[in-house]
């Protein structure tokens, strides 16, 4: 059983050939969409299509190739009939990116080696910029500098002549620099993909500091220039550490019925997490809470981004200790 023919109309034997590219296929519609509920069902909704077009898989390009096709106009389509709304509305340059959600790390491809892995281009901060690309360049500038496809294979894709895709690429380039002026730009270059000593230290510092409520040692953990979100429901803002820790403290964290945490250490969008559950006096147990998603520079939380968590299985974590 190969891709080099015609798919077999057994649903069985199509399920067999098409599964194994599910996960990756699910990163490419995270990417497109920056919500893991909508990829998955965008991933679902991929299948679907490739069982109804079949017959047209003539194994001219490999199945991978076709899925990936299918997979990125069925996004398009989303976006289409969404009337992408991706941004919130605002008159700001920096503005935010609607229904956020975190990619939990267990449904990433297995494989280190596939470039759709790559830490650099599943942590939030790409994932957001990515959002700030209308969708067909940003279909574009997945395809050809994460995926690494050639011009002719992405026009193809996409429906578009060559000129068109290097246009496109050269307009979205642009505007990945600029918002992530301060990160590594060569996504196909080889990245790490575990968390280095000094993140695993960060967040255990972190997580011990909710546990004993010390807020000056959470303060000294942020840089002072930290950038914060809460989502949903937040924009991010940029705020000194004393002003974070203060605000979430008048928020009602820390006091009395908000004080009893414990946390574990996790990871999603392949970047260290601390998984938080809150404990009020007339629970016996302590109930996930939040997730907070750290970007660590030089020992300090330079960028957290929390999630409300309760609720939500796919993040694979228990919702009680």
């Amino acid at each position: 059983m190969t891709d080099a023919g015609p798919l077999d109309a057994d649903a069985a034997r199509f399920a067999l050939l098409t599964e194994r590219h599910r996960r990756e296929l699910q990163v490419h519609c995270y990417r497109m969409l920056a919500n893991y509920e909508d990829a998955q069902d965008m991933t679902q909704e991929t299948f679907l299509r490739a069982w109804h077009k079949r017959e047209t898989f003539k194994g001219h390009a490999t199945l991978r190739t076709w899925l990936y096709r299918i997979a990125t106009n069925a996004c398009l389509d989303f976006l289409d009939k969404r009337g992408n709304r991706t941004l919130a509305p605002s008159g700001l340059a920096d503005s935010e990116v609607l229904n956020l959600q975190p990619y939990p790390d267990r449904m990433l491809p297995e494989d280190p080696q596939e470039s759709v892995v790559s830490r650099e281009t599943i942590e939030l901060a790409f994932i957001v910029a990515v959002q700030h690309l209308p969708p067909r360049q940003r279909a574009v500038f997945i395809l050809r500098d994460v995926l690494g496809w050639p011009a002719s294979k992405t026009a193809d894709a996409l429906e578009l002549t060559v000129a068109s895709v290097t246009s496109a690429l050269q307009r979205a380039r642009v505007t990945m620099r600029e918002r992530l002026s301060d990160h590594r730009l060569d996504w196909r270059s080889p990245a790490t993909h575990e968390l280095s000593t000094d993140e695993r230290d960060v967040v255990k510092s972190y997580i011990d500091a909710h546990e004993r409520n010390d807020l000056d040692g959470l303060t000294s953990l942020l840089r002072d220039d930290l950038r914060f979100a809460m989502l949903p429901g937040q924009n991010t803002y940029l705020t000194t550490a004393k002003d974070a820790v203060d605000g979430w403290v008048s928020g009602g964290l820390f006091q009395r019925g908000h004080d009893d945490w414990r946390g574990t250490t996790t990871t999603v969008n392949r970047m260290p997490a601390a998984a938080l559950y809150l404990r009020t006096p007339d629970d016996p147990e302590y109930r996930l809470f939040a997730i907070a998603v750290l970007h660590i520079v030089d020992g300090k939380i330079a960028e957290l981004t929390g999630f409300e968590a309760a609720g939500k299985p796919w993040l694979d974590l228990p919702p009680t200790l």
